[in-house]
Formats: structure tokens, C-alpha cells, sequence
């Protein structure tokens, strides 16, 4: 087997290593051995293609093309021709099979369901990751920028993986090191007599002394690879494993809840044809319309989006304290829930009635006082999860809310902050619509009025999402949006009116069904606005039209003569016996009704998106790996581009300045002319070697007799005893390079530029230095001396 069909084998081999770490993303692992196999086919056909010869793009395109047809074959026979050719209705299909696959992406915590987007989405980025290593390692006879796609590869599963192991790591870099391994031998078996050094005594075998070096790289591979493992056992404990760790710091209290904003892509995620259960319940009283199943409060706004505050949590009380604000004088019931989520349903935060008093349920949970929420510890979720909760339905009246008090001064202060980013549009708007109130409560119920009735809004989940500043200041110009929008934009405004305002992110009650449980789906998934009112607490308000249920507190006439408007809302009561009628979930039209847009307006029931609070930090460390990976391909043009003008630069005026000056610039002329193609002789004289440069560049006349100057000059340095200094060198040496450049092709002057062949020095100092210091060390090394015998 040849060197380059080795080398091909191992970009094969480093290929499927690293694709191992995508194994615990899904449930099933056959899709590995397909992968494999057409990995091998396209494989087998750029080794063929180089070996007809082809040029290198036609090789490239031919592996291209053969991969198409596979995918074709496995995953759109169907819809080609003959099977085997892509047409229109093909590409159409991936396009469907990648835009489900997305959508399950979005939906499924790890391990996923192996779907047949999934499939594709893996099988083939597998397959675009392997062409790329081919090409690189293959096709160019570059191993090392090959490590770019094989480290992509490892990222996208460490991004989405909770519980890659360090095991992963160590088989993707065993790959990447057996890859440069087989370039390296590669390349020996081609310049052996550049690396290897003579034999150093009679007899002494050549072949070993080439060998040698094979034996340095090995060594150098293992150690350099032991080390990087050294600190992979902490991996378990850290980013990669945030199942393991959770949101808090182990029994007992403590632990804090990171600023993970649960709205998540919900509208691409969810947009599927049929609507999906994420989970059924059963309660003990029959009015149903208010009970809506909220999973967390978004209570700090920074003017990018609305999140929860980083706040402590602990152990799950027995019984939950009294609501914060709720007086004595409210009228309140005490209800029982029991709820069953779906197995396909993970979700971080805990989905219960609020406000809640106690909650019967296993596993590792934690509690969050300030919202009253439940979050998962240690990677627990709600996947398949049982639990019952008790809850307080909270009936306020009117007069009761018109009359509450001045809220604490230090929950006033922390709800009612906003970014100092927010347009004036907002407050001067909320002044507008509440002119003419006399508290708080006509404030808040005329903004809700004017959102959901009066103020000409539109329901669409089309619209751009987002959660900023500028998304909330346009969506009240435009007047279209979600409850996201609707909620955001509400709470926004009632905070500029010094009402304490958070948003709320769950799921509508749900739609009854004929054994006496209610269903809640994607479609339910909801966002509301909670303000807050002494003597009451955290109220809901309903500002989005045709979604939910209108509060009756919201209803009678403001006590004080100021009546509200008489207008039929759009969502009143509904009957609370089990009924035919659709849910008020489902009570979208228009184009919400197209393509599950009614359940992608809240991106908290992204079935499957875990809350992870060390989610910003690892989208952090994988924007600085991003980074680390667009740099990397510039690092042998800024290497080339400082010893350029190191070698060229100023000098000294001494003769020993003189003299290496002139030995800088000749060595900057030959690795110019390397990096265009012209590769070294060492065994030349300069006066040949520069004779080589002119006749092998084509150099034009003054670009000949410049290189023959710099011979000439090097000549001086060498053997003249008394040598003469010569002048403009650098320029001489700049304009042999333009000359060579002017006489290439473009892809060569691009080469020479980003991916220059007289980079590989550095490996061979580096080499150097390496041999230096272990002969050193021997040096160094003390001998056993055995002592001699002493007789008497």
C-alpha cells in the first residue's frame, strides 16, 4: 500500500474517531456503521481519482458528487431517478428531512430518537466533516489544518451532550495524532535525507538512522497527548457534564440559579404539522380556566431579553410559606393537581399550578423562593415524571387590587428597573393609554384592555422574534406578535408606571378531555404578564387576544366612577364541564394556525430544552473556540510575515552585523521561492542555487541579476577574508519575490500567502530543540559507577 493510500486510510479512521463522541446524542448507534460506509466509499474514490491522476479540484469534485448520490440512495431513493439521481423533488425531501431534523434537534434531550432527520443531519455532516479531512490531509498533503473539521465535529457534540465523557476526547486526539503520524512518515519516506543524519560509525545502518526520527515523533505524539489528558478527569465535573453537577452545590442548601433565559428558538423548534402532548393532569375542582401551569418568572430585563435573576436556591420545603404580599382578607382555595409528563418531555423547571403550597414529588429537586419554583439537580428533569402539587386559587376583587398600598420599597425597587437602552417610545406610550387612572389597578387593567381589545393589535406568531429594547419598541409600532411580545411589552410599560412587573413562561390550562383529565400540548405553551399589588402578590394579567383566559378581576367596573370600556373581550369565561369545544389554546387563526405557529409563540415548551445554568458559559467557551478555529489557519501567514520582516529589517554596522544580515536575506530569498513552489537544495552553492531560482521561476532580468547580487553578496560573507558590504539587499530580495509572484498562478500565490511550505522550519526547530534537550539530559545523567573491591 502506498503512503498517500495509507494517509487516506488514517483520515478515514480519524474521521469515524472523532464522529464517536456523537454516539451518546441519540438512543440507537447504527447510524455509525452506515456512516463508516460511505466514509469508506468516498474514501476509495478521491484515493482512485488521485491515482488516475485528476487534478486536485476535479478529485474533490468527484468525491462531491459521489457523496450526493450516496445520501441520495440511503436517504431519498424515492424521490430520485432511477433511484440513484438527485432531482428537484430529491432536494426537496432533504430540505423536509433537515428541517424536521432541526425541529427534533430542539425537541429531544439526549439521548434523542434516531429519526430520519436526525439521521441525515448526522450521517451526512460525517460524511461533509470526512471530505473536508480528505482533501486536507489527502488531496493537499496538509494533516494539520485537517484537525479544523475533526475539532467542529467534536465541538457540535460537546455543545450538545451533557454527559460527553473524557473518553471522547481521548479517541477524537488519538485520531488526530495517528492522521499526523502517517502524514509525518509520509513525508520521511520522501525527505529522509533532510531529517536523517549520517551514519555515525562504521557499519552504522542508514535505514535505522532514518527510522529514528519516526520513532522521536511517536514519542513526542504519546507524551504530548498524556499531557493534554492529564486534566480530562475534572471534564466530568465541569461543562461537559452539567447532568452531573446541576444548578446547585450539592445537599443541604446553598447553590445559586444562573441567568438562563428559558425562551429558547421556540418557533422553529415546534414548528411541527400536529400539535404534541407534553403532558395530562387532574384536579380536584371543576373550574379549570385559570389554571395555568407556569414553570418560571423572567424578572430582570437588560435590554437584550427577559430572564430570571440569579438567586439561591435550596431544599424543598414540606410546605411552602405563605405567597409573598398575599393578605389575610383574600379570598383563597386550596386545590390538588396531579400531573403526568410525557416521556419525550424534558424540562428543567418544574411546571405547577401557582402559587403553590406543597409539592409531592421524587428525585432531585430544589426550591427558589422568590418565584416559588421547582428546578432540577443533578440533570433531573421532567421526562416521564409523576407528582402531585397543592396550590392556592387566589380570588381577588377590584376593590381589594384599586386599594393596595405602596408595595415594599426594596421589591419596588428591583421590579420596576429597566435598561436604560429601553425607547422612550414605551413610557411615553403607557402614559398615554393609562391617562386618567387613579391607581395602579386602572393602570394595569388598561393596558391589558389595550393590548387585547382596544388597541388594534394583530396575533401572528410570523413576525421576528425577540425579547430586546428595540424588538418591544417595534412591536409597538407594528402592532404584531405572541403573547412573548404581548407580555414583554406589557410588563415593560407597566414598570416605566413604577408597577412591579415580571414576566411569567408556562403553559395554558389545557384542553379537557373525555375521562375528566386535560391535556396540555405544544400549543399551550404560553407567556404572560405577573404585577404585583400589596395585600394581593404576584396577580396575572392577559394581555394577548384569543390566547388564555381573561381574569375576572379584571372585569367589573374600576370602584371610584371610573368605569372600564364595555367591549366584548375576545376570551370569556368558558363552561367548566368537559366539553367538545376546542381549547383556548387552540382558538389561533389566521396563519397561526399554520404549521403549529400557535405553539411556537413561547419558547419555554421546547419539549426537551434543559435550562442548564452553565448554558451561557459553555456558549461562551464555544464562541472562543470558534474564534481559536478561524485563527488557527491564519497562524502560518503571520508567522511568515514576521520573519519576512525580521530578516529584511535593520542591522547592525558591525561585520558581524553585516554578515548575518546578508545570510537573513539570502535564507528569506530561498524560503520565498520554497513557498512558491521552488523547494531547497542544500547541496547547491548560492551561485547554483540562485541560478536555479531564475531558471525554475522564470525571474524576469532585473529580478535575475538581483538574486545574483545577494549570491555574490553571500559568497563575500563566506570566503572573502576581508568581505565587502553590499547595499540594498532587502530591496533586491523584495523584488525577486515580486517577480516570482507575477509568474505563478493564482492558486499558488494563495498558497504561498496562507499556507507557505517554509512554515514546516518551525517543526524541524522545534525537532531540533527537542533533540538538543534530550541529548542534554542524557548528558547530564549521572553513571552507575560499580565500586571496586578493597581487600584487608
Amino acid at each position: 500500500m502506498s503512503g498517500r493510500a495509507k494517509l487516506a486510510l488514517c483520515a478515514w479512521a480519524a474521521t469515524l474517531m472523532s464522529a464517536c463522541a456523537l454516539l451518546p446524542l441519540v438512543e440507537q448507534t447504527s447510524w455509525i456503521l452506515l456512516a463508516a460506509f460511505l466514509l469508506g466509499v468516498q474514501t476509495v474514490v478521491g484515493a482512485l481519482t488521485r491515482r488516475v491522476p485528476l487534478a486536485r479540484p476535479l478529485t474533490v469534485a468527484a468525491q462531491a458528487l459521489v457523496t450526493l448520490l450516496l445520501l441520495t440512495l440511503v436517504f431519498a431513493r424515492e424521490q430520485a431517478l432511477v433511484g440513484l439521481v438527485p432531482g428537484p423533488e430529491a432536494f426537496q425531501h432533504f430540505g423536509t428531512l433537515l428541517q424536521t431534523g432541526a425541529e427534533d434537534v430542539g425537541r429531544y434531550t439526549t439521548p434523542a430518537p434516531l429519526t430520519d432527520g436526525i439521521k441525515l443531519m448526522m450521517v451526512g455532516g460525517v460524511l461533509v466533516i470526512g471530505l473536508a479531512v480528505d482533501v486536507l490531509a489527502v488531496t493537499f498533503r496538509s494533516a494539520a489544518p485537517a484537525g479544523l473539521p475533526l475539532l467542529a465535529l467534536y465541538s457540535v457534540a460537546a455543545g450538545l451532550s451533557d454527559d460527553l465523557e473524557w473518553l471522547s476526547f481521548l479517541v477524537a486526539a488519538a485520531g488526530y495524532l495517528i492522521l499526523l503520524l502517517a502524514e509525518g512518515r509520509e513525508r520521511l519516506s520522501q525527505w529522509g535525507r533532510v531529517f536523517a543524519g549520517a551514519p555515525r560509525g562504521p557499519g552504522a545502518d542508514s535505514a535505522a538512522g532514518a527510522v529514528a526520527p519516526v520513532r522521536t515523533g511517536r514519542r513526542i505524539g504519546a507524551v504530548a497527548l498524556a499531557i493534554a489528558l492529564v486534566p480530562l478527569p475534572a471534564v466530568d465535573g465541569g461543562l461537559l457534564d452539567a447532568a452531573g453537577t446541576g444548578v446547585g452545590s450539592g445537599p443541604g442548601g446553598g447553590g445559586t440559579i444562573s441567568a438562563v433565559n428559558p425562551l429558547v428558538s421556540l418557533r422553529d423548534s415546534l414548528n411541527v404539522d400536529e400539535d404534541r402532548q407534553v403532558m395530562s393532569y387532574r384536579t380536584n375542582t371543576e373550574d379549570t380556566q385559570d389554571l395555568y401551569l407556569r414553570i418560571v418568572s423572567l424578572d430582570e430585563f437588560d435590554g437584550t431579553a427577559w430572564k430570571p435573576s440569579q438567586r439561591r436556591i435550596q431544599d424543598v420545603p414540606g410546605t411552602f410559606p405563605t405567597p409573598n404580599g398575599l393578605g389575610p382578607d383574600v379570598k383563597r382555595t386550596e386545590i390538588e393537581t396531579r400531573i403526568s409528563a410525557a416521556k419525550d418531555y424534558g424540562q428543567d423547571w418544574l411546571p405547577m399550578p401557582y402559587p403553590a403550597t406543597k409539592v409531592n414529588i421524587s428525585g432531585d429537586w430544589r426550591y427558589e423562593p422568590v418565584g416559588r419554583t421547582l428546578v432540577g439537580d443533578h440533570g433531573q428533569n421532567t421526562r416521564g415524571l409523576q407528582y402531585t402539587v397543592k396550590s392556592l386559587v387566589v380570588q381577588p376583587t377590584s376593590e381589594q387590587l384599586a386599594s393596595a398600598p405602596q408595595p415594599p420599597p426594596a421589591l419596588k425597587r428591583e421590579f420596576t428597573k429597566l435598561p436604560d437602552s429601553l425607547p422612550s417610545v414605551v413610557a411615553r406610550t403607557a402614559r398615554q393609554v393609562t391617562a386618567g387612572s387613579a391607581n395602579n389597578y386602572e393602570r394595569a387593567v388598561k393596558l391589558q384592555d389595550w393590548f387585547a381589545v382596544s388597541g388594534g393589535f394583530t396575533y401572528d406568531t410570523q413576525v421576528q422574534v425577540g425579547s430586546g429594547s428595540s424588538a418591544i419598541a417595534r412591536f409597538l409600532r407594528d402592532k404584531e406578535g405572541f403573547c412573548v411580545h404581548f407580555s414583554f411589552a406589557m410588563a415593560s410599560m407597566a414598570r416605566s408606571l413604577g408597577i412591579p412587573a415580571r414576566v411569567a413562561v408556562g403553559f395554558t390550562p389545557g384542553s379537557p378531555q373525555t375521562d375528566g383529565s386535560m391535556a396540555v400540548g405544544l400549543r399551550d405553551a404560553h407567556a404572560w404578564p405577573e404585577l404585583y399589588f400589596e395585600g394581593v402578590g404576584w396577580t396575572r394579567f392577559e394581555p394577548t387576544p384569543n390566547r388564555g383566559s381573561t381574569p375576572s378581576y379584571t372585569q367589573p367596573e374600576v370602584p371610584g366612577g371610573t368605569g372600564l370600556p364595555d367591549v366584548a373581550r375576545p376570551t370569556q369565561s368558558t363552561p367548566t364541564s368537559p366539553s367538545s369545544e376546542p381549547s383556548a389554546s387552540e382558538s389561533c387563526t389566521g396563519q397561526g394556525q399554520q404549521l403549529d405557529a400557535c405553539a411556537s409563540e413561547s419558547p419555554a415548551a421546547a419539549a426537551g430544552s434543559d435550562s442548564n445554568p452553565w448554558q451561557w458559559l459553555l456558549g461562551l467557551g464555544i464562541a472562543l473556540a470558534v474564534l481559536v478555529v478561524l485563527a488557527l489557519p491564519l497562524l502560518p501567514m503571520l508567522w511568515r510575515l514576521r520573519v519576512r520582516a525580521r530578516r529584511l529589517g535593520a542591522h547592525g554596522r558591525t561585520a558581524e552585523g553585516v554578515a548575518a544580515h546578508t545570510l537573513a536575506v539570502w535564507e528569506e530569498v530561498s524560503d520565498t521561492a520554497w513557498d512558491f513552489g521552488i523547494s531547497p537544495d542544500e547541496s547547491q552553492t548560492p551561485r547554483k542555487a540562485a541560478a536555479r531560482i531564475v531558471r525554475l521561476g522564470h525571474l524576469d532580468e532585473e529580478a535575475a541579476a538581483a538574486v545574483h547580487r545577494l549570491a555574490a553578496a553571500v559568497e563575500q560573507v563566506l570566503y572573502a577574508p576581508y568581505p565587502q558590504p553590499s547595499a540594498g539587499l532587502a530591496e533586491d530580495a523584495r523584488r525577486v519575490e515580486g517577480s516570482l509572484r507575477a509568474h505563478v498562478s493564482g492558486s499558488t500565490r494563495l498558497r504561498a500567502l496562507l499556507a507557505p511550505r517554509s512554515t514546516v522550519r518551525v517543526v524541524w526547530a522545534a525537532s531540533a530543540r527537542w533533540a538538543a534537550l534530550t541529548a542534554d539530559l542524557s548528558a547530564r545523567r549521572p553513571t552507575l559507577r560499580r565500586p571496586s573491591n578493597q581487600s584487608g
